[in-house]
């Protein structure tokens, strides 16, 4: 018999969550995502969190399909599939098992399970603690530190200023004009004039900010809070972006296999797994 891949559990399927997903499958191990009822992903081209919503939805050469249960999740890694668990509060995380756990749900909080939710403990970006509520921390932040593992102390701290693309950070966001949910007028990929109608929210219009493509809008089930994140314009205008993992992603992502890695328990693991399949 075939020994299982070594299983890693991400709480969150965002669009940095899917980069890590990436490389985790793509290097040998199963994954299972967690995710809310109503995910708030924005880039939702290129994040599973979208199977919530869809049943399954790809994402370069990874399928998700939601799942109702630990048993299913164990049973679509068998067949090549990411599944994404509706589990706001890791549940089903005693009974999968992980060997590891990330936490990539970008709250900028601290992982509330701690170190003891598994034997290795990864958080994404500030409001973690190396050392204290997780093992290590991957630095989120664009810069020279983006994807490094950290082992002591947290992440680089919150600016809440976007991350520079194509010259523009905050201006490039689309945010909530009044609370209520949004009603798409184009779709991800669309081709934005400046001032163009994007989309509406309680009748409030939102209108693109500068000229490109909508690279991210949430979805129209999510209620929105005025001032709330809710979809950004990317001024470069390669609409291929728009389906492709990001660049920050995959090194977010290949920071998290560097910690996995690190551990000789987990080498072992994945090892011996592909030992078998192999």
């Amino acid at each position: 018999m075939t020994r299982s891949a070594p299983l890693v559990v991400i709480r969150g399927g965002g669009d940095l969550a899917t980069g890590v997903a990436a490389r985790l499958v793509r290097s040998g191990f199963a994954v299972v995502v967690t995710e809310l009822h109503e995910p708030q992903a924005i880039r939702r081209t290129v994040a599973l969190a979208e199977a919530v919503y869809r049943g399954e939805t790809a994402v370069e050469d990874l399928t998700a399909r939601r799942v109702g249960s630990p048993e299913r999740a164990l049973d679509e890694i068998a067949r090549g599939i990411v599944p994404v668990l509706i589990d706001p509060e890791a549940e089903s995380v005693p009974d999968l098992r992980p060997l590891a756990l990330v936490d990539a749900r970008m709250r900028k909080q601290p992982n509330e399970l701690g170190c003891r939710a598994a034997a290795l403990v990864i958080g994404l970006g500030p409001g973690f603690v190396a050392g204290e509520d997780c093992h290590a921390v991957v630095e989120t932040r664009r810069g020279h530190r983006l994807g490094r593992v950290i082992w002591k102390g947290p992440a680089e701290a919150d600016t809440r200023i976007p991350g520079d693309v194509g010259g523009h950070s905050a201006q490039r966001v689309l945010r909530a004009p009044s609370d209520g949910c949004v009603e798409p007028r184009e779709e991800i990929g669309a081709r934005l004039m400046e001032g163009q109608l994007v989309a509406e929210v309680s009748g409030h219009a939102v209108r693109a900010p500068l000229a490109g493509v909508l690279r991210g809008l949430i979805h129209p089930e999510v209620r929105v809070t005025t001032g709330m994140k809710i979809g950004d314009v990317d001024p470069r205008g390669e609409v291929s972006c728009c389906c492709e993992i990001s660049d920050k992603a995959l090194a977010i992502g290949g920071g998290v296999l560097e910690a996995l890695l690190s551990r000789r328990d987990i080498r072992r693991s994945l090892g011996e797994h592909t030992s078998a399949a192999g």
